[in-house]
Formats: structure tokens, C-alpha cells, sequence
């Protein structure tokens, strides 16, 4: 039963990961394709939106089949998805960032958004050293928290929509989900290494 719950959780997440990816991906195509006014009127749209997009769109289309044990395997290859993986949270964390501090949207917004900015280059900044130094408990522990961080591009979307049928108006609902995509991811994510640690086998 905990195998099938583990299995059907990991399906849904890659699931959702890359079906956000797929959709965000239609911003870097033609420019018939626009995005919300509120999302364009950031001071610093273009090109830091783009790249943005970019960045995180890719982060989630590769996070899903890292997670997957068989090809993690592959060192070979769970080495090459890891750099492009980390590589994409890089770009999309740091253009992040820049967007953040031209939100118009206000502080709320822009502290939360920046400060996810800033944790997810953190985390995946670590899991990449952690690789790097053959630290490989520390580099799944960061791992597992930048791609908390990641998800809360699926997490955004799922509230936003949430918050208008709930008829919260968006100048109050967005300062909001800007904390509430990604908090909770990430708690949920210390949860799951703390229970893990926990139940791992201390030796004397």
C-alpha cells in the first residue's frame, strides 16, 4: 500500500511538473502569445521574465525524471539531467530574483517572491556542491528542498485559479500566494528528511 501511494504521488508530481513546463513553454514562442498585464507590467519583464520562464519551465520537465530510482542509477546520465537541472534553477532563480524587485504588486509580494528568489539558489546551489564534494546524503537533502522550491511553480498555479473561484480579488490574493506557493513546500519537504532521518538506524 505505501509503495502504491509513494509511486502514485511521484506520478502525479512529474505529472503536474511537466504539464506546467509544456504550458509555460508557450510564452517563448510566438508573440501572439501574451501574458497577464499584471505579470507585464514588472519593471524588469523583459528580457528577466523570459529568461525566467526559461529557466524554471526546464527545472520542472528534468526534476521529474531525476526522481525516478532507474535513472538515477544511470550515473551517467542523472549526472548530465542534474547539471541541466541545476543549471535551469540558476538562471530561473537569479532572474527571479531581479523580477521580484520589480513587482508591482508591493512589498508582500516582492519579499515573498524574492525570497524564494533567494532559498531556491541557496538549496540548489548546495545540492550542486554537496555533488560535487561526493557528499550524496547532503546532495539528496538539498536536492529534495530546491525541488520543493521548484514545484511552487505548480503550487502558484494551482492557488491562483483557486483564489478567483473563491472571488478573492487578485491585488489580495497574489501578496498572498507569493508566501503560500512555496512555504508550505518546503516544510513539507524538511518534514519528509526529518521523518527520514529519524527512522534511519543511528549508529553508536
Amino acid at each position: 500500500m505505501t509503495t502504491w501511494v509513494s509511486k502514485s504521488t511521484w506520478g502525479l508530481t512529474a505529472f503536474l511538473s511537466v504539464g506546467v513546463a509544456l504550458f509555460s513553454y508557450r510564452y517563448l514562442g510566438p508573440p501572439n502569445v501574451t501574458m497577464a498585464p499584471q505579470i507585464l507590467a514588472n519593471l524588469f519583464a523583459r528580457p528577466w521574465l523570459l529568461i525566467h520562464v526559461a529557466g524554471a519551465a526546464t527545472a520542472l520537465l528534468v526534476v521529474g525524471f531525476q526522481l525516478l530510482p532507474a535513472l538515477r542509477r544511470r550515473r551517467a546520465i542523472h549526472r548530465w539531467l542534474g547539471r541541466a537541472y541545476a543549471t535551469s534553477c540558476l538562471a530561473g532563480g537569479a532572474a527571479g530574483l531581479v523580477i521580484a524587485t520589480g513587482t508591482t504588486s508591493g512589498p508582500v509580494a516582492a519579499w515573498g517572491f524574492g525570497l524564494l528568489a533567494v532559498t531556491w539558489l541557496y538549496t540548489t546551489s548546495q545540492g550542486w556542491l554537496t555533488a560535487r564534494a561526493r557528499r550524496f546524503d547532503e546532495h539528496r537533502a538539498w536536492m529534495i528542498r530546491s525541488f520543493a522550491l521548484t514545484f511552487g511553480a505548480v503550487t502558484l498555479r494551482i492557488y491562483l485559479p483557486l483564489s478567483q473561484v473563491a472571488d478573492i480579488p487578485f491585488p489580495t490574493a497574489y501578496p498572498i500566494i507569493a508566501w503560500l506557493a512555496w512555504v508550505p513546500n518546503l516544510m513539507i519537504a524538511e518534514l519528509y528528511l526529518r521523518r527520514g532521518a529519524f527512522q534511519r538506524p543511528q549508529l553508536a
